[in-house]
């Protein structure tokens, strides 16, 4: 389920950088809204009652790295939005602390940056946009 919900804000932040320039601001809106409006509020509130420190059970799943991957993609658009959520914010430093994901975060890994404008032409000129 918590996978299932995570699909709609993480589409929008993955057209994100393909979008006319235009329509990013309201886009990054429309980011920001969802995640605090509906999606956030329902991880905070998982958080809080699973009491392991997890989405669901005592352990990490699928569901916590993907949440965790779609805060910081949310994190890299708009910096300061988990400043009401302490659950996230915990959730978020315990994540940062597991070993691969740790490794996995560091500069030189394997972790793709951002698209850039390079990127962004080359993406639009292979797929013939």
């Amino acid at each position: 389920m918590y996978v299932e919900g995570i699909r709609d804000l993480m589409d929008l932040l993955i057209k994100h950088p393909f979008l006319p320039p235009a329509e990013k601001d309201s886009n990054t809106k429309l980011i920001q809204t969802k995640a605090v409006d509906r999606f956030f509020p329902v991880y905070e509130q998982a958080l809080a009652q699973s009491g392991g420190g997890y989405l669901v059970g005592g352990q990490l799943s699928k569901a916590d790295v993907q949440v965790f991957e779609v805060v910081l993609m949310v994190e890299e658009k708009l910096p300061s939005i988990l400043s009401s959520f302490p659950q996230l914010q915990a959730f978020q430093s315990r994540m940062r602390n597991v070993p691969a994901i740790q490794k996995f975060l560091q500069p030189g890994s394997q972790r793709k940056a951002q698209p850039d404008d390079n990127y962004v032409k080359t993406a639009m000129e292979v797929l013939r946009f």
